[in-house]
């Protein structure tokens, strides 16, 4: 049985939008700006930090620094500070939360790797929406984005992503294989919701079938 379903997504796709639509359905919790937010209150810091750091990588000069104070004698020194809010205490934190997440069901995560963080679980059901370029500006362009900051956005997040899941994960983003359902979202969010449902519907019916099987 499904408790827990994760939506991956190239940015611009809508996936955002279908896992509340979806969580909304299901009578689950949404963890999306909600993930944002309890990691803030874990480590104290306010939630703008956070996205700062959000499923992408520190910049290589700052972990050049990093590496360089955590082998320095000056220990007084900001850098050096073990409980300074980058990426890396960011990522710690993510993954204790999906413990928690898990443990409780009944959720929707977006992004943040958890796919990654969920890969062994047998009652996570894992999806990525893409879409093509006119689709991702459409649905851009519908929210408020000029064109330019659109066009600057398709290009660039994704590339954020990707650098972030082979850092933390040494994954080429996305891997097809983790997935049970990748979907163009170009058929639009109703349809989308509908095959997610009728996805998880499906497995759940042929694992119970297997399992009958096995006891005859």
């Amino acid at each position: 049985m499904f408790r827990i379903v994760t939506i991956e997504r190239e940015f611009g796709s809508g996936g955002g939008g279908i896992a509340c639509e979806l969580a909304r359905r299901l009578g689950w919790k949404l963890w999306d700006q909600q993930l944002t937010s309890e990691i803030a209150r874990r480590a104290q810091v306010p939630e703008s930090a956070v996205a700062l750091c959000d499923e992408r990588v520190d910049s290589r000069l700052y972990r050049l620094a990093k590496a360089f104070w955590r082998g320095s004698y000056e220990r007084s020194m900001p850098m050096a500070n073990s409980h300074a809010f980058d990426t890396d205490r960011m990522m710690a934190m993510v993954g204790e939360i999906m413990s928690t997440i898990a443990a409780e069901g009944n959720a929707v995560i977006v992004g943040r790797g958890s796919p990654f963080f969920l890969r062994e679980r047998d009652d996570t059901f894992r999806v990525f929406t893409y879409a093509p370029h006119d689709e991702k500006i459409r649905r851009l362009l519908a929210m408020g984005k000029s064109p330019a900051e659109a066009e600057d956005l398709v290009e660039n997040v994704d590339k954020e992503r990707i650098a972030y899941i082979k850092h933390y994960f040494d994954a080429d983003w996305p891997v097809r294989a983790l997935y049970h359902l990748m979907i163009n979202t170009v058929v639009g969010d109703e349809n989308v919701i509908a095959t997610i449902l009728n996805g998880m519907k499906t497995l759940e019916a042929q694992t119970g079938q297997a399992a009958l099987r096995g006891v005859r």
